[in-house]
């Protein structure tokens, strides 16, 4: 019998091979100027041929503004970046997959910047926590400088810039980052966002940022483009958080996205498996609960390498596609593997070390996979 992650599905316009999709994992292995590089084309081609039904990429940065998150990050913010993501969406279309960018704004949680060192978010709240060092941070976050209104479209307009960009790279689609922690999120999150303007106070209003963005690049694109949207509760500065309404902050956030002509939801687990951050009360889950309401495709994130796990999610409705990390890293023919009943290798932690080179990753998994013979 075909495990369930292994049947087709349908996403937008696309007849997807399966339903496992590769999940956005920040490699920050671009040009000090943000463009792809040789490599990194290789690395998603690697995926794609690899047999996983779809590829998200890494948070892209989408303005020279405030938007980027870390050094070596890529953006699509210039003509330079459409040109080196080119190279990176015709290798993953050689294999016959759709790819799909994922627009990042950093915000408050910005680590370094080619275009200055100011920080922005919805208010001047110092984030929790300390920056990562495996992406060049130390010490305390500072507190950002609050947006003014004006600047907030200035925030619209530049996602609707890059979304145009993704589309003459030749990418399928974009994914809205509002989740992790990072800008949009930040407007979402209650001690994040503290504004009494009409993008602060009830969640209706702490929702609008990323629906106006949604709704913005939708007015822009055709309409076979895909405009995702990912969010999470959890954020890489806390891991702990939870939407303090529940079920019904969710009700209202899936709703307004739904509105807004979102094409699918993407549900985040930061570092967590889908079990810990999943559950909502009443036995619900945040998954389940985004696609009743949105009536959208969705993607469940988390320990989906696992077996069982994948085919829970999918067999008893929790979502419709189901999007890997780690278990991707150590195998990015993992698809392959589990369609011939393979073994899979194990994760080795050191492959999350974003500075690595594509060949130290080989030789993790050839090792891995030799500990399994």
């Amino acid at each position: 019998m075909t495990h369930p992650a292994l049947q087709p599905a349908r996403l937008g316009s696309h007849d997807l091979t399966n339903r496992l999709a590769v999940a956005p994992m920040t490699r920050v292995s671009a040009s000090p100027d943000g463009v792809p590089t040789l490599e990194m084309a290789d690395y998603y081609a690697e995926f794609a041929a690899g047999g996983f039904g779809l590829v998200i990429t890494e948070g892209i940065y989408p303005d020279t503004a405030y938007s980027q998150g870390y050094f070596n990050q890529p953006g699509l913010a210039t003509g330079e970046h459409v040109e080196g993501w080119r190279a990176v969406t015709a290798r993953v279309h050689a294999a016959g997959r759709p790819i799909v960018a994922q627009l990042m704004h950093a915000g408050a949680l910005s680590q370094g910047s080619a275009y200055g060192t100011e920080r922005v978010g919805p208010s001047a709240v110092q984030p929790l926590g300390e920056m990562m060092p495996e992406y060049g941070g130390s010490g305390p976050w500072t507190a950002p400088r609050e947006l003014t209104v004006a600047e907030i479209n200035d925030v619209v307009d530049g996602f609707v810039a890059a979304a145009a960009n993704a589309r003459a790279a030749g990418f399928d689609g974009i994914e809205i980052h509002a989740a992790n922690g990072y800008l949009l999120d930040q407007f979402i999150t209650v001690y994040t966002n503290r504004r009494s303007d009409s993008y602060g106070g009830p969640v209706a209003n702490r929702i609008r940022l990323t629906a106006e963005v949604t709704a913005a690049i939708k007015a822009a694109v055709p309409g076979d483009f895909l405009v995702g949207v990912r969010l999470s509760q959890t954020k890489v500065n806390d891991f702990e958080y939870r939407w303090p309404g529940g079920a019904r902050d969710g009700e209202i956030i899936f709703e307004a996205l739904a509105g807004a002509g979102a094409s699918y939801l993407h549900i985040a687990s930061e570092g967590r498996n889908w079990l810990d951050t999943a559950r909502l009360d009443g036995g619900q889950t945040i998954t389940g609960l985004a696609r009743r309401i949105s009536g959208l495709p969705v993607i469940a994130n988390g320990g989906m390498h696992h077996l069982g796990q994948a085919e829970q999610v999918l067999a008893d409705g929790h979502a419709d596609l189901l999007s890997v990390a780690r278990g991707a890293l150590a195998n990015p023919d993992l698809p392959t593997r589990w369609a011939k009943d393979a073994d899979v290798a194990r994760f080795d932690h050191d492959m999350l070390q974003p500075t690595v080179t594509l060949a130290n990753v080989r030789r993790w998994r050839q090792a891995a996979a030799h500990d399994l013979a």
